[in-house]
């Protein structure tokens, strides 16, 4: 199958003053249609960086996305409107990411005003109503503020939103972490169930290393902004080739206390370091029990080590 999405050496750098902060440094993966590819990492490793350069809400510093032939960080700002339509994104905060002073019609609506997809009021305020009982909404909502509603309503209501004018690729930026969790389990089913009807394909970013398993089809780990580790689900869970990825696995707990006793669970010491002018070699290296000098010297590329089982580390195999 050929890929919706080829991401190739992608790169966004910011200049912070004391120097450059790499947040994404070359990172390359394809994502193929109707399946979603989860992205995980501790906090501050690039991941939402990451989703924000492949739609281009920020530009990129280097590197290339293939869209439907088409590479779009070449594409003019005009051209650019028209992938617009096929390329979407659900925020993490539903409490930031809407605007107080607009109604549910109007927020909903706002991406078909944009596109200028409807002739008549008639025809927009029935996809908007459409769009609203889509994720589980009805109409009455439509006239209401978004202080009006619970956190899972709002993240709803950003659903419909990204839905508006019938997207294939979809980013979900962390879009259940600001929610109680009885209401996360409602969303990761709601985008589950559309993806279905839909046919959408969803990049899925988050930290939560169990939802990830449930929804996505593959799942890549990023360190520091570069990618560690990129696998199947279930290959990656069972059988995990990174130091880093092993010791993110070992912190899920599982609900079987004869298992839970006999795991161990690997602590990793020292602290995070700065994405700002980072130094050659491998970003996990202070961090790694298994780390050797050329650990230290030349950065490990993501290779293949078996079929469809990608990983970045000079020792796999050795540990």
């Amino acid at each position: 199958m050929e890929p919706l999405i080829s991401a190739r050496n992608i790169k966004k750098y910011f200049d912070v003053g004391e120097g450059v902060l790499k947040a994404v440094d070359g990172i390359t993966f394809d994502i193929y249609p109707g399946e979603t590819f989860g992205l995980v990492g501790e906090s501050g490793c690039g991941k939402s960086t990451a989703g924000r350069t492949i739609i281009r809400l920020y530009e990129p510093t280097e590197g290339e996305l293939i869209f439907n032939g088409k590479n779009i960080y070449e594409l003019s700002r005009k051209e650019m409107q028209n992938v617009r339509q096929d390329f979407q994104m659900i925020f993490q905060d539903p409490y930031a990411s809407l605007n107080p002073r607009m109604t549910v019609e109007d927020i909903v609506g706002e991406p078909l005003d944009i596109h200028g997809i409807y002739k008549n009021k008639k025809e927009r305020r029935d996809r908007i109503i459409e769009l609203l009982e889509l994720v589980g909404l009805n109409e009455e909502h439509s006239m209401r503020f978004p202080h009006e509603f619970s956190g899972g309503q709002r993240q709803r209501i950003g659903i419909a939103r990204a839905l508006a004018l019938n997207p294939k690729f979809i980013v979900c930026d962390e879009p259940i972490s600001a929610l109680d969790v009885s209401i996360q389990a409602q969303v990761v089913n709601l985008l589950k169930e559309l993806q279905e009807k839909l046919g959408l394909t969803y990049m899925f970013i988050a930290h939560d290393l169990s939802m990830v398993r449930y929804i996505s089809d593959r799942v890549a780990v990023m360190y520091l902004g570069h990618m560690m580790e990129l696998a199947e689900s279930e290959e990656l869970y069972a059988n995990p080739l990174h130091p880093y990825t092993r010791s993110l696995l070992s912190a899920i707990p599982i609900p079987d206390p004869e298992v839970q006793k006999d795991r161990r669970r690997i602590v990793l010491e020292g602290d995070v370091p700065s994405p700002i002018n980072p130094k050659e070699g491998c970003r996990f290296v202070d961090r790694c029990m298994y780390a050797v000098d050329k650990c230290r010297e030349v950065t490990p590329e993501l290779k293949e080590i078996k079929s469809g089982h990608h990983a970045a580390c000079h020792r796999i195999g050795e540990i």
